[in-house]
């Protein structure tokens, strides 16, 4: 399975994030030191994620992944250095496996660089100085930690825009074949040099130095056909042999026409895909690090507990048998003693090698090693057997004493790996019983609900959204909503001009619940709907039209008594099972799991998240969709048990 991405992958990626130029840095999360991800707002787009993922890839993902609750060091630096910064173009090296981007802050210009190389880093530079980076390193060539100035890799020949002139010289300093000539020398990687072999019809295990001018000239023809073929009609591939995923590529390589192929519309798509299959393959066999470092530490200490018991007990066993043998040690220990001092060390010694139960003798240590009831002993024949004896013991004793202690720091041991495991299975249990995000969809940048008749709702969020949504989204088939306030939102009702009355009036429901007279707690209120054509942008001469804000000419279809009041639940949207907030007869239409909210003196930010728990999502999904202000749930529509387990 693939394990990192290639140069041609990372060029892929820096061609989708065009889509983030002009947008603005929102904030920045951090799981570890190598996982970050960038939220910006893209006018236009909303929220789009950048992932920096496990030092490895990077991509912007289309779902949302859940982020941590606390930021970490570096992901907390960037947040107060680059909030609101303006992004910028987004270039890749020469073809180098890094990025770079360009953020303006009103006070300075910085670059954000992506390495996706030597286990991949992160680094903030301004004016050629690195601010901070995600992780601190020395290397052979440069220094990576804040304050250095930063060095960018090598200039090496690159596939893209290197002339042929550079390419020729490639093979005739090669001692190798072509096909890793091409993958190392040109830099194309395994399977692009493969491909570009294939392609040429050059055979890849050609030694570079018996390749023909003509052989090269073909090989450099293929490789520009191939390179072209990338950059302009990318096609995102992956290709997977049962549930292996092989590789993926931003192009579709012929040396892969035996595996099953899946196209992408995106390189991130794909990327994203390949996240999704590595989690689930990498799920059963994660390890722990630190139960893993617990578990080798307990093995090491039960070895080394064994070891000293076995020891202490032989100790003991050796002095008991001088014991049972006290004659016959004590005898060659007294002989030993006189003899020493008489005889040279070579006499001596071959003297007591002609004793049948002694095994060596060491003169210069006045040590005799002999064997009493087949047990090895080591005596010091300047001493006596019960000192000898004494000394055994009290050797056995000491490594007791060890082995105590090991036990000891053993039972620790254990008692940590208990309460790891214990903790990881209740974390794991916690993660499988988390909520997950339903699908988005383009309309959830805005305030939205689906009609009883199932048409779509929208409404602006702010003055910004509001001019947004009517010069963007409101058509001729539409139909404009407003409540009957200052400062209310914008809404349209899609296809509203063939809406039923009651869709109509749901539509004014919804732009009033949405306002600011649910922060006022009002009891009701009315609102309007009015055609497209009604709604302008232009002002009479001397009056002036703040942002978000419009003039509506004509006559206005009032609605009037509408509650303030709406319902939050589940419903199905093209076979998608999202959380809907709307008018209760929209909700009571299509669902029968739901709250129902007024405005209230609780805390908003509570009541979205006993709700998300009860609907099965995250909070943040509900905090984004009920009205501004606090809420009160006045009542909960639900299923019956049986319902629920049918």
């Amino acid at each position: 399975m693939k394990r990192e991405m290639s140069s041609f992958d990372v060029g892929s990626i820096a061609a989708e994030m065009s889509a983030l130029e002009g947008g603005h840095m929102d904030k920045v999360f951090q799981w570890d030191s190598g996982t970050v991800l960038f939220r910006i707002n893209v006018s236009g787009q909303g929220k789009r994620d950048l992932f920096f993922k496990g030092g490895k890839w990077l991509y912007l993902p289309s779902v949302k992944p859940e982020t941590p609750m606390n930021p970490l060091s570096f992901a907390t630096f960037l947040r107060k250095h680059l909030d609101n910064a303006r992004i910028g173009r987004t270039t890749q090296q020469g073809f180098d496996r890094m990025l770079v981007t360009e953020v303006f802050k009103a006070d300075a210009d910085y670059q954000l660089i992506f390495e996706l190389f030597g286990g991949g880093n992160i680094l903030l530079v301004k004016d050629g100085v690195i601010v901070n980076c995600l992780i601190h390193k020395t290397m052979r060539d440069r220094a990576v930690r804040p304050g250095e100035p930063y060095v960018m890799p090598k200039v090496r020949f690159d596939p893209v825009s290197s002339p042929r002139e550079e390419f020729d010289p490639l093979f005739s300093a090669s001692s190798s074949d072509a096909v890793r000539t091409l993958a190392t020398g040109a830099g194309l990687g395994g399977q692009y040099a493969e491909e570009v072999c294939r392609i040429s019809g050059v055979a890849k295990n050609t030694p570079a130095g018996e390749l023909t001018p003509e052989d090269i000239g073909s090989l450099w023809d293929a490789m520009r056909t191939m390179v072209s073929g990338i950059l302009e009609n990318p096609v995102p591939t992956m290709y997977t042999e049962g549930d292996e995923v092989v590789d993926i590529t931003p192009a579709d390589l012929g040396i892969y026409s035996s595996y099953e192929r899946t196209v992408f519309p995106t390189m991130s798509s794909a990327v994203e895909e390949l996240m999704s299959r590595l989690g689930e393959k990498e799920e059963g066999a994660r390890k722990d690090p630190e139960l893993e470092r617990l578990r080798r530490r307990i093995e090491s200490q039960t070895d080394t507990v064994e070891a000293y018991r076995e020891e202490a007990a032989t100790l003991r066993a050796k002095a008991d048998a001088l014991y049972a043998n006290y004659g016959q040690a004590d005898e060659l220990l007294r002989v030993l003693k006189e003899q020493s001092s008489k005889l040279t060390w070579e006499k001596l010694k071959a003297g007591a090698m002609r004793i049948p139960f002694v095994r060596s003798i060491d003169p210069s240590k006045d040590t005799v090693v002999a064997v009493f009831d087949g047990m090895e002993v080591q005596l010091d024949y300047t001493k006596g057997l019960d000192a000898n004896a004494s000394d055994i013991y009290a050797r056995g004793k000491e490594i007791g004493e060890k082995s105590s202690r090991a036990e000891e720091a053993l039972a620790d041991s254990k008692a940590a790996y208990a309460k790891r495991e214990k903790g990881l299975a209740k974390d794991e249990a916690a993660r499988a019983a988390r909520a997950q995000p339903t699908k988005q969809f383009w309309f959830e940048r805005y305030k939205w609900f689906i009609t009883s008749g199932g048409k779509l709702v929208i409404a602006g969020k702010d003055a910004h959204t509001n001019d947004n949504i009517v010069k963007k989204h409101l058509k001729d088939a539409d139909v404009y909503a407003h409540a009957d306030l200052h400062g209310a939102p914008s809404t349209i009702l899609k296809d509203g001009q063939k809406a039923s009355d009651a869709e109509l009036r749901e539509a004014c429901h919804f732009a009033l619940a949405q306002s600011k007279g649910w922060v006022a707690a009002l009891s009701d209120g009315s609102a309007y709907w009015v055609y497209p054509d009604q709604v302008s942008k232009t002002p009479e001469a001397g009056e002036f039209v703040p942002r978000g804000a419009f003039i509506i000419r004509g006559r206005r279809n009032y609605e009037y008594h509408l509650p303030m009041r709406l319902a939050v639940g589940e419903i199905t949207y093209q076979n998608e099972r999202k959380v809907m907030c709307g008018p209760e007869d929209a909700m009571r239409s299509m669902s029968s799991k739901y709250f129902v909210i007024i405005p209230g003196r609780g805390k908003a930010g509570k009541t979205a998240a006993h709700m998300a728990k009860e609907l099965g999502v995250p909070e943040e999904e509900v905090a984004r969709i009920v009205p501004p202000g606090d809420c009160e749930i006045a009542s909960k529509v639900w299923p019956a048990e049986s319902e629920q387990q049918d």
